[in-house]
């Protein structure tokens, strides 16, 4: 079968997919990732064709910054959206059995895979249903909801989402000579895959019986991929560093942050492992490494906490790693993930948020974890605050390991083995009734 993902936005919604992408090619499957260019060498370096989709989502928010005028942003807007159009119709047109698309640009799928007889499936990386259990990431308000609050905010993250595209899938409609129609959502596509663990986030029972939530979709590391010598040696003079990175966050402050970050490296005695990241983030002093991307998986395993922004798959990939969290949410979903970090008790309590769904019940049906005794309180810690368990460790695969890379264990304190393992395959999708 011939598979087309469609993805738009930074590295984090990109990484994913690469990981879902190589899973299904191991089982047979022709992948094909459509996305901003630079992200070709990433998608091709991991073995999966690509697609370019115009735009360059890092350009955009500098420009968005510069604008003078609401007019001049929305102008910057709409030429973003409509050159996103033109790249989804015409990797669709590329042909493709089947469509999975990412949540930003589903209106854009769902519409191009109606002009050229291809399947739609969503495959999303936050939760895209509005439910009474708990506020969608973004909502606008999120203090003192009640069940009908949380849907009414739900839904209008969903409006604001679905106007995002209005005018340019109208538009699209037009040039693919299709009907003209209400405006296209992304709940409007069925059936929908979450990549977020059920552990993180359980899925909420009034969600729809098509909105699955199917586990995460790791990132693949690129074929051949070694550590930077520099790297390896920063890791191997001293103790574990802490990770610092603000993801796609903050472009264009560099200089600023980079000044912060030393102060407050130095102020704490610890040596740290920077990454550049959008703010293009810059190394400090004989205890500050400063890195490009590097996989997460490999790295944060070999540190002693991770400050980062609370992005999905940076999120995901603490949890994974089993290291203490210090999040530093800015914008979008970041708050909703910073707050399921305090949530699980694998974070200290710094950020709170009422965005956060509810703890799994306690009689909710959850995978054993076997020989994970329970870590006594550390001595001298305050109370109240939370305790680790002994972690579980498991080895990664060797697809997850550099060439002559060891079989260092992952470590997953207080979350089930499953958590450890790569969720979200081909079973998960159910792919198989094509």
């Amino acid at each position: 079968m011939r598979i087309l993902i469609i993805t738009a936005g930074s590295r984090g919604d990109v990484a994913p997919y690469t990981g879902l992408g190589r899973r299904l090619l191991d089982v047979g499957h022709q992948v094909t990732v459509a996305a901003h260019p630079s992200f070709e060498a990433l998608v091709g370096g991991c073995g999966l064709e690509y697609r370019p989709v115009p735009g360059d989502p890092q350009g955009l928010i500098r420009d968005w910054a510069r604008a003078t005028s609401r007019e001049e942003t929305q102008a910057l807007t709409r030429a973003y959206a409509d050159g996103l159009a033109d790249g989804v119709a015409e990797a669709a047109a590329g042909g493709a059995d089947l469509l999975l698309t990412a949540f930003g640009p589903a209106p854009l799928s769902r519409t191009a895979g109606e002009a050229f007889g291809i399947p739609v499936i969503g495959t999303y990386l936050v939760p895209a249903f509005a439910t009474g259990q708990f506020p969608l990431p973004n909502a606008r308000s999120t203090d003192g909801l009640g069940p009908e609050d949380n849907l009414a905010a739900g839904r209008d993250v969903l409006r604001r989402a679905e106007g995002v595209f209005a005018g340019t899938v109208a538009r699209l409609r037009a040039r693919l000579r299709l009907p003209a129609s209400a405006p296209s959502a992304p709940v409007d596509i069925r059936p929908v895959f979450h990549g977020f663990s059920p552990l993180v986030v359980p899925r909420p029972e009034d969600w729809p019986a098509w909105a699955e939530v199917a586990g995460y979709w790791w990132p693949a590391r690129p074929d051949g991929w070694c550590p930077p010598v520099e790297l390896v040696d920063f890791l191997q003079a001293g103790p574990p560093p802490v990770f610092i990175g603000f993801g796609s966050m903050a472009a264009g402050q560099g200089d600023r942050l980079s000044k912060l970050v030393a102060a407050a490296v130095k102020r704490a005695g610890v040596r740290a492992v920077v990454q550049a990241g959008w703010a293009d983030l810059n190394g400090c002093g004989a205890n500050v490494l400063a890195i490009g991307d590097v996989p997460h998986d490999w790295l944060f395993p070999r540190t002693a906490a991770v400050v980062h922004h609370a992005g999905a798959g940076t999120t995901a990939a603490g949890l994974r790693a089993g290291v203490p969290a210090v999040p530093v949410p800015v914008m979008a979903d970041q708050p909703f993930w910073a707050s399921r970090l305090y949530e699980l008790g694998v974070t200290p309590g710094l950020y709170r948020s009422r965005t956060s769904p509810p703890k799994p019940s306690a009689t909710r049906s959850r995978p054993a974890c076997p020989s994970q005794p329970t870590a006594a309180a550390r001595p001298n810690s305050p109370a109240g605050s939370p305790q680790r368990t002994a972690p579980l460790r498991c080895s990664p695969t060797s697809a997850q390991r550099a060439p002559g890379e060891a079989a260092s264990p992952c470590c997953c304190p207080r979350l089930p083995e499953a958590l450890c393992r790569s969720e979200g395959g081909l079973a998960a999708l159910r792919l198989d009734w094509a």
